[in-house]
């Protein structure tokens, strides 16, 4: 049975990931992509357009479907290998998040609903899934 999960980066590295058919979490880190199974699917959440801008995005930018594989390193240069895990993402638009917070399972009824966010990959319902995909136009089969 496949899981659903939201993961957090800036829109602009949600949009690297979505054009080179991949995910990263948590700063490259390895051990939260080994949580996630082929056939998982993922919706990406964006706080910001860019990495450290003050104005707020507060958006879903992304959503797909783990393929097989496990997380395998990425050479970005300077040092930095991240892991990633591959994805097919789906034909979606963002989807601001606070017209969805009284629906939203993680969310509803809790004010500080953005406290999840903070741990980068988080597991959430099929209802939330769902909820979110219709938000983007998107089928995530």
């Amino acid at each position: 049975m496949s899981a659903n999960w939201i993961a957090v980066a800036c829109a602009e590295h949600v949009g690297r990931g979505r054009a080179g058919g991949f995910m990263q979490v948590c700063h490259g880190k390895a051990a939260p992509l080994r949580r996630l199974q082929p056939d998982d699917r993922v919706v990406y959440y964006s706080p910001t357009e860019r990495m450290g801008d003050r104005a707020p995005l507060q958006a879903f930018t992304a959503i797909g479907i783990l393929r097989d594989g496990v997380p395998y390193q990425h050479d970005m240069g300077g040092g930095f290998r991240p892991y990633r895990r591959d994805v097919t993402w789906f034909d979606a638009e963002p989807a601001a998040i606070r017209p969805l917070l009284s629906v939203l399972d993680f969310a509803s009824g809790r004010r500080n609903w953005g406290y999840q966010l903070r741990f980068g990959l988080f597991a959430v319902s099929d209802h939330d899934l769902s909820a979110i995909a219709a938000a983007m136009g998107a089928d995530p089969g």
